[in-house]
């Protein structure tokens, strides 16, 4: 058995078999045995196919540069031939005959892919607790949040069972489980890499596919492995001088950033320890010559927040009803409470309520690109709280309650929309939302977004910085995130804490 399996990162394992120090078949039993290990206590990974694995060696894997690596994918967009997809439900079992084009790519480059990692229903959420198939253990610290909706993957990664995993981010969903799980997470700019062929864009575009990663020269070898447009792509972005990987081993040039410590969500409350970080952050930044200023986005607050929601529930409505038109009325029979009540938003809310929603998004967009005519990035904590326990953020039994009330009651009448102009919505939604008071910008306007690891709190848990670029310019943020890590700031992943 290759014992040193987690002292390496993808690029690292891969130049292993490419000089056939190892094979790929030592490193996917050394993926598979630190699985049966840890997976267990975790609960990362809840669809296993090793067995598809290893006829991929047997059949030769291509020889790209990550060749020979295991990869795991979140059970939600990331579209495996064969393989059934949950989306962390669990009535959902969707099976079809092809890969999505992200993964195409993935195994064109080498990798060898062996099981789904765990994933909040529908990804609607920001802790990876679905009744399906349980909640996931942050790494750190059995019994508390992995953050979601890529918890399963984060946890994944952090532990060491791989050293990076399919993700994706509607809300913050990288870089939030990312920041509870002490690794990299990058969202990339809108367009960057292809969702196809199920969606040309995701949540009005604010979803994006990328990695959570343990190093930044892995993010950044990833993307250049993906991006792209595909057949039939909404946005053709611009690539990239030289490569993504070039620009994460480079010195950025000294940048201007602005240091925003005000969250996007109303009564929202920044832990002491996270802003002390914060603090320690743009001290560290300034020392290497960037310069920081504190600015704020000039945007509306009150808005902010209802315009996203109300995004989400029509495209949360959407899903359902198309799973049920496309595969069968079974396949939708026991969704969650939470998510049949964004449904029952989604279809109260007209169409008007969406193009005005959309507009709020632009007067954001228009707003946040005003600050970066100013300033090169933001700076501003990924998350607002360390890592809570289980059970925090899911509903209570009695907000279950309530929400299935409110659902029989709006097979007669149009309640959703009332609940949703009530106030109802914002008091059952804050807690969750409160939690995205600094994420939810990248997916708004579609820049580029990562979360550096570079805290812990007192109870050992890993606190995450966010960095928000300009649009398309992931090479800036990846030149910073190298020139921080190689400084030694980023903090151990718990593979590394545990040895």
């Amino acid at each position: 058995m290759f014992k040193e399996y987690t002292d390496y990162d993808a690029l690292g394992l891969a130049a292993l078999i490419h000089s056939k120090a190892i094979s790929p078949l030592e490193a996917l039993e050394a993926a598979i045995d630190t699985a049966n290990r840890l997976n267990p206590e975790l609960n990362a990974i809840i669809n296993r196919f090793d067995a598809r694995a290893y006829a991929s060696i047997e059949r030769g894997l291509p020889k790209g540069v990550f060749y020979g690596v295991p990869l795991l994918l979140k059970d939600l967009s990331f579209v495996v031939a064969g393989e059934p997809m949950s989306m962390g439900s669990r009535s959902v079992r969707v099976l079809t005959n092809y890969d999505s084009e992200i993964v195409k790519r993935m195994r064109a480059a080498g990798l060898n892919i062996f099981g789904k990692t765990n994933t909040p229903e529908f990804g609607l959420t920001i802790t990876t607790e679905p009744k399906a198939f349980g909640a996931a253990h942050n790494p750190f610290k059995h019994g508390y949040s992995t953050g979601g909706s890529s918890g399963g993957s984060a946890a994944a990664v952090s532990s060491g069972i791989v050293p990076m995993a399919g993700s994706g981010d509607g809300g913050g969903s990288i870089r939030f489980p990312a920041a509870w799980c002490g690794v990299f997470g990058l969202k990339p700019s809108r367009g960057r890499n292809p969702l196809g062929p199920m969606m040309g864009e995701g949540w009005g575009g604010a979803v994006a596919d990328h990695v959570i990663t343990r190093s930044v020269r892995d993010s950044a070898a990833m993307l250049d492995v993906t991006h792209g447009a595909e057949r039939g792509s909404p946005y053709v972005i611009a690539p990239p001088e030289g490569t993504f990987l070039q620009a994460a081993e480079r010195a950025p040039r000294k940048l201007r950033i602005a240091l925003q410590q005000k969250p996007l969500v109303a009564d929202t409350l920044v832990d002491g320890e996270v802003m002390a970080v914060l603090m320690r952050t743009a001290e560290q930044l300034r020392s290497m010559g960037h310069e920081v200023i504190e600015a704020e986005p000039d945007i509306s607050i009150d808005n902010f927040w209802r315009d996203f929601l109300t995004v989400i529930c029509a495209h949360t409505a959407f899903t359902i009803d198309n799973i049920e038109r496309c595969f069968g009325s079974a396949q939708v029979a026991g969704l969650e409470p939470q998510t049949e009540n964004m449904a029952m938003i989604g279809r109260a809310l007209s169409a008007a309520d969406l193009v005005c929603a959309q507009h709020g998004w632009h007067d954001s967009q228009y707003k946040t690109g005003e600050l970066l005519e100013q300033f090169d990035m933001i700076l501003c904590p990924t998350v607002p709280t360390p890592a809570v326990a289980h059970g925090v953020l899911v509903p209570s039994e009695m907000e279950e309650t309530l929400m299935r009330g409110t659902g029989m009651v709006s097979r007669g009448l149009n309640v959703g929309k009332y609940a949703f102009g009530s106030g109802i919505i914002e008091r059952l939604s804050h807690d969750i939302l409160s939690k995205m008071s600094f994420t939810l910008l990248g997916n708004v306007t579609g820049l580029p977004a990562m979360s550096v690891p570079v805290g812990m709190s007192r109870a050992g848990l890993p606190i995450g910085m966010q960095l928000i670029g300009r649009m398309n310019d992931e090479a800036t943020l990846l030149s910073v995130a190298g020139e921080m890590e190689r400084a030694g700031w980023f903090t151990a992943p718990a593979c590394a804490m545990n040895k």
